[in-house]
């Protein structure tokens, strides 16, 4: 595996909203999330343990009780698989997180609050083998 340095404050300066895999494992996968000012997920929870590193910006994160934590840079977010949250921008700066994942992106899924269903894109579905390699995708 090849290790490589990366400099996410100038990968989020490219461009408006996205999320780009950084590294992705049969039992890991990181990424970067950048959401313009208004920008927000629905609330979801996932199906593995993660965390968020906030590098700029002020990310509100919203709770299923009507309760949210307001994360500033530098702070970041542990989260046991399961738990239900919504992450939002209210202010008028990008925000710019760093996520990571005890899964590989394959195997993880996003399950919608309402249903408890996963939420998939497009074509993908829940029974996508493991891969078997690592890549470093940035």
């Amino acid at each position: 595996m090849q290790i490589k340095i990366v400099d996410l404050k100038a990968m989020a300066g490219q461009k408006a909203r996205m999320r780009q895999v950084l590294m992705n494992t049969p039992k890991f996968h990181t990424w970067l999330n950048v959401y313009e000012p208004g920008q927000e997920d629905e609330m979801h929870c996932h199906n593995a343990d993660q965390t968020f590193y906030l590098v700029a910006g002020e990310c509100t994160m919203r709770f299923p009780d009507g309760t949210q934590a307001v994360m500033q840079p530098g702070q970041i977010a542990l989260m046991p698989g399961g738990q239900f949250y919504q992450l939002a921008n209210v202010t008028q700066e990008k925000v710019v997180l760093l996520g990571a994942r005890t899964l590989s992106q394959e195997k993880s899924l996003k399950i919608d609050y309402e249903t408890r269903k996963p939420i998939f894109y497009g074509d993908e579905k829940a029974d996508r083998p493991e891969p078997t390699g690592t890549r470093i995708l940035v």
